[in-house]
């Protein structure tokens, strides 16, 4: 499952706006209210499953479930 579409799939009724912006080598930021969350870069590895979702979760402060 993607980082968009669990995004979407759980808090879809509190994302006021979603933008999906191309990059050049493989590069993959997550930004939430302008403050990264996840980087690709400076983890040096992809996002693991589920992974975006929580850390969205937790700079929203939504708990799980």
């Amino acid at each position: 499952m993607s980082a968009t579409h669990d995004l979407l799939t759980n808090h879809q009724h509190i994302i006021k706006e979603l933008r999906l912006i191309t990059g050049a080598s493989g590069i993959f930021d997550v930004e939430v209210d302008g403050t990264l969350i996840f980087s690709k870069g400076t983890a040096g590895r992809h996002a693991e499953e589920g992974e975006v979702l929580k850390l969205f979760r937790e700079h929203v402060g939504v708990a799980d479930g």
